[in-house]
């Protein structure tokens, strides 16, 4: 299983963003497997970035996280206690931004690697 963040999420479903061929690749495979999994926080980050209009969903918002979180494109896993707990592991230098600590604790609580372009949380080993 692999956790995405949500930018790697948006990038692979919309066909856009940074992502090599060889990335895309990847991420069908484990699709292919059931091994993509995401934070529900992505879920929560994308209503956040669709209705500031910094990206458009069609045919609407609702459509399209209804067909983006089917259990054949992803699992999607909730923010509960342990989560939110889990945050207690992330480093003391960890950026202050709530979502990204949450998607980075649900990788760590499950011992998910987390596919990121976030130079940032790779500098920091995620």
């Amino acid at each position: 299983m692999i956790l995405l963040d949500t930018h790697v999420w948006l990038w692979w479903l919309l066909e856009d963003g940074p992502l090599t061929d060889n990335e895309r690749n990847t991420l069908d495979e484990h699709a292919s497997k059931g091994e993509i999994a995401i934070s529900s926080a992505s879920i929560w980050e994308v209503e956040v970035l669709e209705r500031k209009g910094k990206i458009e969903l069609l045919p609407d918002l609702k459509s399209w996280i209804k067909v983006a979180t089917q259990p054949e494109v992803c699992k999607v896993i909730p923010i509960d206690e342990e989560v939110i707990l889990a945050q207690r592991k992330l480093s003391s230098n960890f950026p202050d931004d709530l979502a990204d600590k949450l998607i980075v604790a649900t990788a760590l609580l499950n011992e998910y690697p987390l596919a990121t372009k976030d130079e940032v949380l790779q500098n920091l080993g995620y």
